[in-house]
C-alpha cells in the first residue's frame, strides 16, 4: 500500500488499466474452467479498489 501512496495520478491510472485488463483475462479463464488459482480474482478486485480509492483522494 505504501507503493500506491507514492505514485502520481497518471501512474495510478496506468496501473488501474493494467489491473482491469488482468481482471478481464482472469474472468475469461475462470469462465472456461482454466483458472487454477481462483484467489487471484479476489486479489485483483481488491487492488482495483485500492487504486480507485487513492485516485479519488489524490484528485481532490
Amino acid at each position: 500500500m505504501m507503493i500506491i501512496k507514492k505514485k502520481t495520478v497518471e501512474e495510478l491510472r496506468v496501473n488501474l488499466i493494467d489491473l482491469l485488463r488482468e481482471q478481464f483475462g482472469l474472468r475469461l479463464q475462470f469462465s472456461s474452467k482454466k483458472l487454477q488459482k481462483s484467489h487471484l480474482l479476489r486479489l485483483v478486485r481488491r487492488n482495483i479498489a485500492r487504486v480507485k480509492y487513492f485516485l479519488t483522494n489524490k484528485g481532490k
